[in-house]
């Protein structure tokens, strides 16, 4: 895989990072104290105090999830008709690339649905 196919993922993958942490900021805590295991929720803040940063400033985080998230989207969609290399080898390498990068986005889509869920609307339903 040469340096070009790499650059492909940058979006993708950052996209994949930033909704990780909406999910572990505010999904895992609600699903973690739902489920009971408040003692759980409460040694995994002792431990990694960072979870706290995170809830606190949940609002900056979502946005930036949301821009990092669009951003790839779109890069994504503009690139959806460019063309492969003519060698075969090399276009298979490209078209898994590609089929890669959209699975990649649409989990970071789908953890990023969650996160909002938890952080916004199920204390509007819940409560």
């Amino acid at each position: 895989m040469n340096p070009i196919d790499r650059r492909s993922l940058i979006g993708p993958t950052l996209s994949l990072f930033a909704s990780t942490s909406t999910l572990v900021c505010c999904a895992l805590p609600a699903l973690l104290i739902t489920i009971g295991a408040g003692a759980v929720m409460a040694g995994l803040t002792a431990a990694v105090p960072g979870v706290m940063w995170l809830s606190a400033n949940k609002g900056p985080l979502f946005i930036a999830s949301g821009v990092l998230l669009s951003a790839s989207a779109f890069m994504q969609w503009r690139a959806r008709n460019a063309p492969c290399p003519a060698d075969p080898e090399q276009a298979a390498a490209c078209n898994a690339l590609r089929a890669l990068s959209r699975r990649i986005l649409i989990g970071s889509s789908s953890l990023y649905a969650t996160g909002v869920f938890f952080a916004y609307l199920w204390p509007v339903i819940y409560l």
